[in-house]
């Protein structure tokens, strides 16, 4: 049996990570609707070209994103107050709601996941982590 590349099994762990909090999304609200919340939720309010960043897609994408969820009353738009040509995105009072609960299946997800990882184990692989991530510098 072929060894697996440590790409191949970062991003197989990264897969199975996903579907196991995403699992909890229930069948309203997709993973990447989620995470538009989350960066919303995080960020707001904001405009839709820091959604698109985050979620590293295309402004225009960003926008069906943020449609979709605006139709089903979780965000709203208001005019930026710094630039009343721009147009920011925020949460609404069921948008916050949802929030809580994606946020709440993702560290669930993520328990359950780990769980069988020691804490020593946990502290090593998080310490392997923050270095290959370049947004810890």
């Amino acid at each position: 049996m072929d060894e697996q590349s440590l790409d191949e099994l970062l991003l197989g762990a990264a897969r199975a990570l996903r579907r196991t909090w995403s699992s909890g999304l229930g069948p309203d609200l997709s993973p990447h609707d989620a995470r538009a919340l989350r960066v919303i939720g995080h960020h707001g309010p904001t405009r839709l070209g820091v959604v698109a960043d985050h979620l590293r897609i295309a402004p225009r994408s960003a926008t069906d994103v943020v449609d979709r969820l605006e139709s089903r009353g979780l965000v709203e738009r208001a005019p930026d107050p710094d630039d009343r040509r721009a147009m920011t995105v925020r949460l609404t009072e069921p948008g916050l709601v949802a929030l809580g609960e994606v946020d709440a299946s993702r560290r669930e997800g993520a328990a359950q996941f780990f769980g069988g990882l020691s804490a020593r184990e946990r502290a090593e692989l998080a310490t392997i982590l923050a270095k290959l991530d370049p947004r810890s510098d």
